[in-house]
């Protein structure tokens, strides 16, 4: 029993709750985003119902979950309107985690529950790819078959009618997430080759809607600062995540998503919107491109975390002037200039939190498809209207290239080496740079990466001077580190 008055805990109703969301996905971001509104509106007594979760990956099991029952303390730090913000809650909106390999039969039993309405994701940005397998694996192997699985068992179980619809959230981030994740199941019902009339259930009855998650969920707190939590709560939570105060989840739907999303109205940070563009482009750009373009030139400085970025004078400015002169004047869509400063200036500020350790080596994930996402629009919109590099972005991308450099592989993995210290590369192209670095002089490297369609979706290499900036940032990386290029800036 918590007595502690430092937390706040849910009321024991909230535990015979139906199930009404299914959530592909355990991570922080959906425990701390998403389920937190789920969790908030319950105790308003506004949505009532609770999540199912589907592990999808090998990687750990569920034990953690089972024995807490779901229950995992999230804690909020960070300025709101100039006040301190220190809010400790226990969140519940999680009924039971299955395994998508151990408990396939289970999680397609769930599409019988005539309370589910709604389906999450957050897969990462190579989750919603389409892979041509059939959906009658147990379980299929990429999140689109598995979700066609169940949509498909969904449709049997209602007998194709319409109130089996569901509305369904990815929350991956890249652009149009719900358009894409849409195409791939309507590609994927082809390629299993499944009835006219499930693909018109599937058209006609179900939202697949974009949306943007923006809150800055880091994960578990810092050995020294959970330690001093747990001491101040009275109890140990090996699922406690802390998150920053600012919180966004913008859903592009109609009136139909906002009835069933009853669970909108509870927190502010909930967005409805039949157009959520302005949204997504702005945390897109300013809060992710700044990220993507400043983690592999921070990690290869000796910055371990975002916070201690800011509180460097050079790298902070950096990461101002990356931000600010440069992506913010060269956003890819109809964003007022005003309101991307007014934007860029509190994402700025939600770096400086001195309560969020977010590791700089965790947002290389990815790093390659966030980098052609995030930033490659950018750049083209940037020289276009400017008709000069962006000598930020090009350092930045720099970076990311040598960042890049595998030195060792180890079964599937790969491993750099920066300063006689061994580092993750998790990327899905690690094996292609694997490669071009063992074969390929910087200079060399430089142009056959900027020339490869496949990963930019065009030939960066015909932005002649750009390319030539990149080489030259390269180079001096390799011999001289980072310090004197980020001065010279």
């Amino acid at each position: 029993m918590i007595k502690s008055d430092k937390v706040e805990k849910p009321e024991a109703v909230v535990f015979d709750l139906p199930e009404k969301v299914l959530q592909f996905g355990t991570g922080v971001l959906l425990r701390g985003l998403p389920d937190y509104f789920i969790d908030k509106a319950n105790r308003q007594g506004l949505f009532n119902g609770r999540v199912v979760v589907v592990k999808s990956t090998d990687k750990g099991g569920t034990d953690t979950f089972e024995i807490q029952d779901g229950l995992y303390t999230l804690c909020i730090r960070g300025i709101d309107n100039g006040e301190k913000v220190e809010e400790n809650r226990i969140c519940s909106a999680i009924s039971r985690v299955l395994s998508a390999k151990n408990h396939w039969r289970e999680i397609l039993q769930c599409a019988h529950n005539k309370d589910l309405q709604i389906i999450i994701s957050n897969t990462t940005e190579v989750g919603i790819t389409l892979v041509e397998e059939s959906i009658h694996q147990e379980p299929p192997v990429s999140f689109p078959a598995k979700l066609l699985a169940f949509l498909y068992e969904r449709y049997k179980a209602c007998n194709g009618g319409a109130e089996g619809g569901m509305v369904i959230i990815p929350t991956e981030l890249i652009v149009g997430n719900g358009d894409r994740l849409s195409e791939i199941l309507f590609a994927l019902a082809k390629f299993n080759k499944l009835e006219e009339a499930f693909i018109e259930w599937l058209k006609t009855n179900n939202i697949v809607c974009n949306s943007l998650v923006d809150r800055i969920v880091p994960g578990k707190p810092a050995a020294d600062i959970k330690e001093q939590i747990e001491e101040s709560l009275g109890y140990k939570d090996e699922m406690m995540i802390m998150g920053e105060v600012y919180r966004l989840w913008a859903i592009e739907g109609d009136d139909r998503v906002k009835e069933v999303l009853s669970f909108a109205p509870a927190d502010k940070g909930v967005i409805i919107e039949p157009d959520i563009e302005k949204y997504r482009e702005l945390k897109l750009r300013l809060l992710n491109g700044t990220h993507t373009l400043s983690c592999g030139l921070a990690f290869l400085s000796g910055i371990q975390t975002v916070k201690e970025a800011m509180e460097d004078k050079q790298f902070g400015q950096f990461i101002h002037d990356l931000m600010l002169n440069e992506i913010a004047s060269a956003i890819p869509a109809k964003v007022d200039s005003n309101e991307a400063e007014r934007f860029g200036l509190q994402v700025l500020d939600r770096f400086r939190n001195p309560a969020i350790k977010h590791q700089w080596i965790s947002i290389t994930l990815q790093y390659t498809s966030k980098i052609r996402m995030r930033v490659v629009p950018v750049l083209l919109k940037y020289i276009e209207d400017y008709k000069k590099v962006p000598g930020h972005i090009a350092l930045g991308f720099a970076a990311y290239l040598r960042f890049m450099k595998a030195e060792k592989k180890d079964g599937a993995g790969y491993t750099g080496i920066w300063d006689g210290k061994d580092y993750p590369i998790n990327d899905d192209k690690a094996s292609y740079f694997f490669e071009q670095w063992k074969n390929t002089n910087p200079d060399e490297l430089v142009k056959k990466v900027l020339s490869d369609v496949d990963l930019w979706g065009t030939d960066l290499s015909q932005l002649v001077s750009f390319m030539q900036s990149v080489q030259a940032n390269l180079r001096s990386l390799m011999k001289e580190g980072s310090g004197m290029l980020i001065q010279a800036l």
